[in-house]
């Protein structure tokens, strides 16, 4: 997934796309509910930007990953959520609400640390290899027009036009999951031997990663009483990131695809535990 005209130009206008279509369906009083359920969404952004990622670098030392698979790895946790995971807080009869709100705040918040996570992960496990550096300025302004303006525009347009917006939340959800499957598919085409050779170890690193991180955003929701469709939130949030951000990062930002193998690999086992939850959040509600 070398520089083209897919990582240069399709990849940053389909999140473009997307982040939109994520800004069609929120409304000011998304950002309010810090206020007015200042627990839930402290508590959920506390496990986005804090506990996932020192989740991810325990987890990269213990498997002793390669370097750029667990810089790979720092950069999924470093993520905000995603249209993906508010529509498996939906489905798994979460709260909504909350998770469009976490994911809206935290998509701005990792403007900033994003480029901090990675910038402190890059110098630990790749300050052998001095020609791989982090544009901080470039990471930011990236981000800020593919999420943060994308975002603001999607709102307005809520705003003015909301009968519209409604009617594109589908077709934007499915053209986002099915945006991310090709990334996916061209990333492990391009890198298969790569891909090979490193997803033993990476795929217990992500998997370990995904579970440990919903299972861990559960608990520490019910221990702090917050209800069943709350906590579901929190875990998914916490579980699901945006791959498609962070596969952009790695091959537009940083121009090495090896560190988007972690994230198509996620992409892959985050649908599959997003289906789980799901499954048993409904069944839940059945009894």
């Amino acid at each position: 997934m070398e520089n083209s005209i897919l990582t240069d130009v399709l990849l940053p206008l389909s999140l473009f796309i997307i982040m939109l279509g994520m800004g069609m369906s929120l409304m000011v009083d998304d950002f309010k509910r810090v206020v007015l359920f200042p627990k839930a969404v402290i508590l959920g952004l506390v496990g986005q930007i804090i506990v996932l990622p020192l989740i991810a670098f325990g987890l990269v030392l213990i498997f002793n990953a390669p370097p750029m698979i667990a810089v790979g790895v720092m950069l999924v946790a470093a993520c905000p959520g995603g249209s993906t995971s508010n529509l498996i807080s939906h489905l798994a009869k979460g709260d909504t609400a909350l998770s469009i709100s976490l994911t809206a705040i935290s998509s701005l918040i990792t403007v900033v640390t994003i480029p901090f996570i990675v910038g402190l992960s890059m110098a630990y496990f790749l300050a052998a290899d001095q020609s791989i550096q982090l544009p901080v300025g470039k990471t930011i302004v990236t981000l800020i027009v593919i999420t943060l303006i994308p975002v603001s525009l999607g709102m307005w347009v809520r705003k003015k036009f909301p009968g519209f917006a409604d009617r594109q939340e589908t077709k934007v959800n499915v053209f986002s999951a099915a945006f991310l499957a090709f990334l996916v598919a061209a990333i492990i085409f391009q890198q298969t031997e790569v891909v090979k050779t490193g997803f033993a170890t990476t795929g217990l690193v992500i998997l370990s990663l995904n579970i440990i991180t919903m299972v861990s955003g559960f608990i520490i929701a019910r221990l702090f009483q917050l209800n069943a469709s709350q906590s579901t939130t929190i875990s998914i949030e916490i579980g699901i990131q945006n791959g498609t951000l962070a596969i952009l990062v790695a091959t537009t930002i940083l121009h090495q695809p090896a560190i988007a193998i972690p994230a198509a690999i996620y992409a892959l086992v985050m649908f599959v535990s997003g289906a789980l939850v799901i499954f048993w959040r409904r069944y839940q509600v059945r009894i």
